[in-house]
C-alpha cells in the first residue's frame, strides 16, 4: 500500500512543467548572482590593488606581470609618506573644511526645508525651483566668476571661505532632501503639537527634526563627501601650500618629471579611511533611525 493512501492523502506528483519552471527560476537566480559578483569584482578591484600596492614592497608592484596576491608586508610607503610629506596637516585641513561645510549646510538647509514643506507663502514654488536649478550648473562652469568674486573680497587662501563655497552647492540639495522628509511626517502629529501650545520653532525642533533623523544624516553625508572629495575649487581658491587640503596635496605627487607612485597609493589609502569610517558610523545611525518608529 502506498504511503499516501495510508494517511488518507493523495501522493504528490511533480509535473514536468513545474520542474521546467523551477529550473528556469534557478538559472535566472544563478545568473543574477553571477552578474552581481562580476560587478562587485570590477568595482572593488581598484581598491584592492591600491591596498595591495601600499602594503607590499615596491619592487613587486612595479614588476610585469604584477602579482595579484600579497608578496611580503612592508610599511615603508606609509612611513615615508608621513616622514616626507605633510599629509597630517592636509588631512586636518580637509577635515576642518568638511566639518564647517556640514555645519553651514545643516544650519541653512533645516529652516529652508521647513519653509518649503510646512509654511505656505507666496513664491514658495519659484524659490524651490531656483534651488533646484542651481544643481543643474556644473561646478567647473562657475569656478572662474566665483574666484574673481573671492579675490575682490580677499577670501582666497581661506579655508572657511572654501567651506562656504562647498556649502553653497550642498544647501539647495539639503533643502529638498529635508523638505521630502518633513512632508512625510504625519500632519496629525504636527497639529497635535500646535494644539498643545507648541510654536512654529518648537514644531521644527521637537517634532520634525527628531522624526527626520535619517534625512539629516543623508544631508550630512552629502555635504561631507562633496567637501572632502573636491579638487577643482580647492585648486583654484588655495594656492598657499601650507593650506593645502588632502586632495590638493596628493595631486602634487604627480608631476611632469615624476610620479611618486608608492607614496601616491599610500596617500590614497589614508585619504579613503575617513569617509569609509564615517560611512560605517552613519550606516548604523540610519538603520537605527529607520527602525525606531515615528512615535517614541
Amino acid at each position: 500500500m502506498a504511503a499516501g493512501s495510508s494517511t488518507g492523502q493523495a501522493p504528490v506528483v511533480i509535473r514536468p512543467g513545474r520542474r521546467k519552471y523551477a529550473g528556469s527560476r534557478l538559472a535566472r537566480k544563478t545568473g543574477r548572482y553571477v552578474l552581481i559578483a562580476v560587478v562587485i569584482v570590477i568595482v572593488l578591484f581598484p581598491v584592492y590593488w591600491m591596498v595591495l600596492s601600499t602594503f607590499q614592497p615596491e619592487k613587486y608592484s612595479l614588476t610585469y606581470p604584477p602579482p595579484f596576491f600579497l608578496h611580503g608586508f612592508n610599511f615603508g610607503a606609509l612611513t615615508s609618506l608621513f616622514d616626507q610629506q605633510p599629509i597630517a596637516s592636509w588631512l586636518a585641513h580637509s577635515f576642518l573644511v568638511s566639518v564647517v561645510a556640514v555645519a553651514i549646510t545643516l544650519l541653512l538647509a533645516v529652516p529652508g526645508g521647513y519653509l518649503l514643506s510646512r509654511l505656505r507663502w507666496r513664491g514658495a514654488g519659484v524659490f524651490g525651483f531656483l534651488l533646484l536649478f542651481t544643481q543643474i550648473m556644473p561646478g567647473a562652469m562657475i569656478v572662474v566668476p566665483e574666484l574673481q568674486f573671492y579675490r575682490v573680497l580677499g577670501w582666497t587662501n581661506n579655508l572657511f571661505a572654501l567651506a562656504a563655497v562647498y556649502a553653497a552647492f550642498t544647501v539647495p540639495l539639503g533643502c529638498w532632501i529635508l523638505k521630502s522628509a518633513f512632508d512625510n511626517v504625519p500632519g496629525e502629529v504636527v497639529e497635535a503639537a500646535i494644539v498643545d501650545g507648541t510654536g512654529r520653532i518648537g514644531v521644527l525642533l521637537r517634532i520634525l527634526i527628531p522624526l527626520s533623523r535619517p534625512a539629516l544624516v543623508a544631508v550630512l553625508v552629502v555635504a561631507f563627501f562633496v567637501s572632502w572629495n573636491d579638487y577643482v575649487f580647492a585648486s583654484a581658491f588655495v594656492t598657499n601650500r601650507g593650506l593645502y587640503t588632502a586632495g590638493l596635496g596628493i595631486s602634487t605627487f604627480i608631476s611632469e618629471e615624476d610620479i611618486q607612485l608608492y607614496q601616491l597609493q599610500a596617500a590614497a589609502v589614508v585619504f579613503s579611511l575617513v569617509p569609509v569610517a564615517l560611512y560605517l558610523i552613519v550606516q548604523r545611525h540610519i538603520v537605527r533611525g529607520l527602525t525606531a518608529g515615528a512615535i517614541k
